[in-house]
């Protein structure tokens, strides 16, 4: 009987997707901030988040014994991402929505992809609890 060992979304362990998430943040804050000719370093939020994903993923892959805590640290960045984005909101209900297009569009996608990465890091640690409760 194969019984699966690691939770995987879209064919990937939650250690690679948080690497994945990293780089597409870093890319997101670069090319917004070169494509708008952006000087505000608010414009590279993104990017400051995705230093750290991409880090912490590659550690908790290098490091199987302290890949719970890392994760951990990893789930709570992703919550503060989610938060962040949904400064989108405010500006949704005082009318401010897409003034800015290249921040009203960073908040979106902080917003969205927050959420879905807070989803999957939840399902992967209540897998993982599932799993060791099983054995």
């Amino acid at each position: 009987m194969n019984v699966k060992q690691e939770f995987t979304a879209f064919g990937f362990s939650i250690e690679k997707i948080t690497i994945i998430y990293g780089a597409f943040l870093i890319l997101w804050g670069l090319i917004v901030s070169f494509v708008s000719g952006s000087t505000s370093i608010t414009s590279y939020i993104p990017s400051m988040f995705g230093w750290p994903m991409l880090f912490l993923g590659a550690l908790a892959l290098k490091l199987p014994d302290y890949k719970k805590i890392l994760m951990h640290i990893v789930v709570i960045l992703g919550l503060l991402i989610f938060l962040g984005g949904f400064d989108v909101v405010r500006n949704l209900t005082s009318g401010t929505f897409m003034n800015n297009v290249w921040a009203s569009a960073s908040k979106t996608m902080l917003l969205i992809t927050g959420a879905v990465f807070t989803c999957l890091c939840v399902k992967s640690f209540i897998f993982v609890r599932n799993q060791r409760k099983n054995n």
